[in-house]
């Protein structure tokens, strides 16, 4: 068994000079990571998230928080771009908001995913107001 007072005492010349403390020249640093591409890299499909995503924006919605709503949907489109409901529920948070170019655009895509949704209709009715 080794002893504390077994070991060697520390000098202050078994330290390193203060120029090693210095920070290494710009060009030997790593490139920083694009934070953009991180932010999209953690969205994976994920139909389970997609749709919890869609129940936390229905209940900001029911509290009229119409752009905490919109900012879940858009969250579930990107766990699920596949998620007809949350592109419709983006429209009407969009509507709500009164951005009819994004509304229209959250609803074209509804109508791309689910043409003969039960909704589809209605949809197509709110499109065309807004042209």
């Amino acid at each position: 068994m080794v002893r504390a007072q077994d070991l060697p005492p520390k000098d202050a010349g078994s330290l390193p000079p203060k120029e090693a403390d210095s920070p290494p020249p710009l060009d030997q640093l790593p490139p920083q990571e694009d934070k953009a591409k991180t932010d999209d890299e953690k969205y994976a499909f994920n139909p389970v998230k997609s749709k919890k995503a869609v129940e936390i924006g229905e209940f900001y919605f029911k509290k009229s928080d119409f752009k905490a709503a919109a900012a879940r949907y858009i969250e579930a489109t990107k766990w699920n771009d596949g998620n007809a409901d949350a592109w419709l529920r983006l429209g009407e948070a969009e509507e709500k908001m009164n951005d009819a170019k994004a509304a229209r655009a959250a609803w074209e895509k509804y109508l791309q995913l689910a043409p003969q949704g039960k909704n589809a209709a209605a949809v197509r009715g709110k499109i065309e107001k807004l042209r």
